[in-house]
Order: structure tokens, then sequence, then C-alpha cells
């Protein structure tokens, strides 16, 4: 990674850290527009993998004017507690949450006195939006005794209420009310039925009359492009959070882009995200907001599998020729890499060199930490225990060590693993977490992947990068060092320097053996 001129914005944050006075720093405050993928894996875009089948001219475009990370994580590998860790810069496995998601009409999983990246900046004079998927909890107001819920009445405890001033999005597509919501209410009120079956709605529950799934994306689209326009305007610096529907299930590509890829309708709705992308990113130019603009475009997880989206990451693999996953072993769900190891890219014109890549370990939860680092700003005591500044790792700056000292990973069924340089130890016996549905016999025989026998794993990803050598058996005292760093991660409530923090639950992290 090459090294660049320090930006102004980093000599704050230096001077913050060494009690140096700071040097001629940049006035303006950058805004920040984070694009959050859902399910779209790490061999997806064409600048992730050469051999990807499906266009994503928009994301690679992104890359070339910014910094594209390989090593970067989510902090689980499915959706719920990836948006808590981004949101609060604590990992989800602390809340309630110890597995799994939230279901329809959960209640809210941040605390109301819970600090949210959001909050952060609207306290810095940020104007702060939400256009997208929640799936985070709401307090649904019901009515009667019989306990039915009332649309008619505003939602409680959502975004508007986690520190964003404007929220239009759907909860999540697949999960009832199938509708859009507009701050803390409902766009219509949902009356019907939903039609549950093949090729329809996966769950039942009240629908807003005429409500079509193919119209949910380009709603999202519309209105993330206004946002923008109507908030560069302003006289505040703005945070757009979009986390897309997209291609998570439903997969239903608009008529646009049906039959351009040549993955099926999953290819096809990857291109249609990544038409999203350059709505964004032409947005932005348009408006005159893209010089002064941090763009992040990653993913929650890993990609699904057969089930709900079909054909799913293993079946496009050998139908298509084309790896979500890319070389990666594993999908959304699992502990293993392709579970939550994702792409990320980066651009802020004048501080972030153009078409440089970055081997830094980052992970999601790192969002608060890095945009308090960048704004000056000193996070109170208990705010983001897991959030550390990878300002240094966006802006270029050659380090002698990692900017993360270690970095725990969080399967759909509560496994638990944590990366230290090279090593990543899994506290759990071996096998995937996608049971019948995961990794098929004929890949695991194809790229030669052991058997599944251990009371754990333990990888060196330089040397083994798709983790078929399980070295737990061969190296007791990396996996005692390992372990015993979880170990206080847990129990010290935090992952960073600070005063001890209490979890929300008693948290059980090794499970080898058991």
């Amino acid at each position: 990674m090459r090294s660049i001129p320090r930006a102004g914005v980093l000599l704050v944050a230096l001077a913050c850290a060494t009690g140096a006075p700071a040097r001629a720093a940049d006035p303006a405050k950058p805004n920040v527009v984070y694009v959050l993928a859902d399910d779209l894996g790490y061999g997806d875009p064409g600048c992730y993998n050469p051999a990807s089948k499906i266009p994503t001219p928009n994301i690679d475009r992104l890359a070339k004017e910014g910094v594209r990370f390989i090593d970067a994580h989510s902090p689980s590998a499915v959706c719920t507690p990836t948006r808590y860790a981004l949101l609060t810069g604590r990992y989800a496995w602390r809340s309630r949450l110890q597995r799994n998601v939230i279901g329809p009409f959960a209640q809210p999983l941040i605390a109301a006195n819970q600090l949210t990246v959001p909050e952060m900046l609207r306290k810095q004079g940020y104007a702060t939006a939400c256009v997208g998927k929640w799936h985070l909890g709401w307090g649904w107001p019901k009515a009667g005794a019989n306990g039915a819920r009332d649309f008619t009445k505003p939602i409680p405890d959502g975004p508007t209420a986690r520190g964003f001033d404007l929220y239009f999005g759907t909860d999540v597509p697949n999960y009832p009310p199938y509708c859009f919501i507009e701050n803390d209410r409902t766009v219509g009120v949902p009356t019907d039925a939903a039609p549950v079956g093949k090729d329809s709605f996966n769950i039942a529950g009240p629908m807003v009359p005429g409500w079509k799934l193919v119209d949910v994306l380009p709603g999202l689209e519309k209105r993330a492009v206004e946002y923008i326009e109507k908030a560069a305007k302003g006289d505040k610096p703005f945070f757009l959070y979009l986390p897309l529907t997209s291609p998570h299930f439903p997969v239903v590509p608009s008529a646009a882009f049906k039959g351009k890829s040549k993955v099926g309708d999953y290819g096809d709705f990857v291109m249609q995200t990544d038409a999203v992308v350059g709505s964004v990113l032409d947005a932005l130019k348009r408006s005159g907001a893209a010089e002064n603009t941090l763009v992040i475009f990653t993913s929650d997880n890993g990609p699904e599998i057969s089930g709900e989206v079909n054909p799913g990451a293993y079946d496009r693999l050998k139908q298509f020729g084309h790896a979500s996953m890319g070389a990666l072993r594993g999908t959304k769900r699992d502990a293993w890499e392709g579970g939550h190891r994702v792409p990320f890219v980066a651009r802020w014109p004048g501080k972030i060199k153009a078409n440089t890549t970055s081997d830094e370990t980052i992970c999601h939860v790192d969002l608060m930490a890095t945009l308090a680092a960048a704004l000056n700003v000193k996070l109170p005591a208990d705010a983001g225990p897991d959030s550390v500044s990878v300002l240094p790792a966006l802006l270029g700056e050659k380090r002698e060590a990692q900017v993360r000292e270690a970095t725990v990973h969080h399967s759909a069924q509560g496994k638990f693993a944590i990366r230290k340089g090279d090593w990543v130890l899994i506290c759990a016996p071996s096998g995937d977490d996608n049971g019948k549905r995961g990794e098929p016999a004929w890949l695991r025989t194809e790229r030669g992947y052991e058997a599944h026998t251990a009371a754990g794993e333990l990888y060196d990803l330089a040397k083994d990068p798709t983790q078929k050598t399980n070295r737990y058996a061969t190296e007791p005292a990396k996996v005692k060092e390992l372990a015993a760093l979880l170990e206080r991660y847990v129990t010290d409530g935090r992952s960073t320097p600070g005063p001890k923090q209490k979890n929300d639950v008693d948290v059980i992290w090794d499970k080898r053996g058991k």
C-alpha cells in the first residue's frame, strides 16, 4: 500500500491522539454516503473477481477512483447483527441477539440510550438520513386486547428515534408489513393479506393494496437520489446510510435488467444493484457534492445459498461457473471467510488516493471510531466499545502494525471466531452453519477441503487463504493464545482500550467439543 500526503482531517485526529496542537485542519466536514448491499458476495463484483460473469461497472469505477480493501469483514455472517454493529460500534453478540436475525415485528435491538453513528454525526451538525432496509426492530403499536397491530398510528423506536432525521424504506423486503415506511408511519395502510407461495411472498402478513416486490429497489434508488440532490443544497454536511434490499431475496430484477447477465435472475439483480450505485455517484457529481463526500460501498455478509434464492451460491457455481464467494470457503451464515469477508471500496477525492488496494484487516463495526477520528470527536467511554479508527488505512498511511489488534467473527448459529494477524480460530466443532443446504460434497472434493472432524478450527490465512488445512491439533499454543484473547474481549465488554463494559446478557463463546 503506497503512502499519500496526510490530509488535514488526519492531522487533527493525530493531534488529538498525541496531545499536540492541530495544524491547518480542513474546516469542511465531509458528507458521508454508506451503501450497504444485502448478501452480495466477495466474488460478485468484477473488481474483486476477474472471472465474475456479472458486469459491475459502477462498483468497479468506485474502486478505480478510491481504495479497494481485500480483507474487509462484516461483524456477522447474517444481516441484523451486522447492521447493529455498524451503527453502534458494538458487536451484536453483546446484546440479546445471540444467533440468527430478529423476526417480523420484533422489538428494537438498539437501546434508546445507545449512541449511534447518525446521532454522533448529528451532534456535529450533520443532516442524517436512512433510506432502505432497517431490520433492527420497531415499537410496533397495537390496538385492542387481541394485540392486533395498528398501522394508523406512528411507529415508535425506529430509525428516527435512533439518530436519523429522515427514514424511507422497508423494514425487511420479505417480512410483513409489505409496504414502504416513511419516518415513523407506513405509506398507506396494509389492509390486504399478502399471497404466499411459489414466486410470491414467503411469509404471510398484511400488505398495502397493489404492493409489488419488484418496485422496492427502484423506490429506494429514487428516494436516495432525491435526498442527495436536496441535501447538497443545504447548509449542513449530510450522512446518508443506504442499506439496499438487493441482491437479497426476493430476487426481483426490473424489466430493464431481466436477462442482462449470464447468471440468471441473481446476476441481473446484482447488475441492478450496481446501477443504483451508479445513480448515487451520478447524483453526487450532478449536485456538486462529490468532491467533499466519502463514499463507501460494501455488503452485510456473504452470498446466500439455495432455499429462498434459487439457484443459490453453490448452485450458481455449478450451473453458471460463477463463484459469488470467489475463492473463499463458505457463504452467508458461515464462520468461514466466505460468510463475512466482503467487498469494501471507498472514495474520498483529495484524501483517498485513486486506484489503490489495501490489505488492512477492517470491520464494519469500525465506522463510528473512524468518523469520530476524522471529525476530531472524542467518544464517550461507553460508546463504540468494539470500534477502531481505520482512518489511517483509508488514507493510505504506512504503519508498523495493523490498526486492529484482532477481529471477532460470528456465525448465524452463534459460533465465534477470532482473527489476529494471519491466524483465525473458530471456537466450535468443525463444519458449516448451513446444515443440509450447506457446503456440497462435490465442492469439498473439488477444492480439497478437509472433512469435518475437529473440535475447533485454526487456519493460517497467509499460507492457506481458502481454509483447506485445519491446524487446530498441531498449533495448541496459537489456539490457547487466541482463545484467551477472545475470552478477554467477551468478559471485558469491549475489545478496545477503555473502562470495562457490561454485556446485555451472558455470552457463551467457547463451544469446542461441546
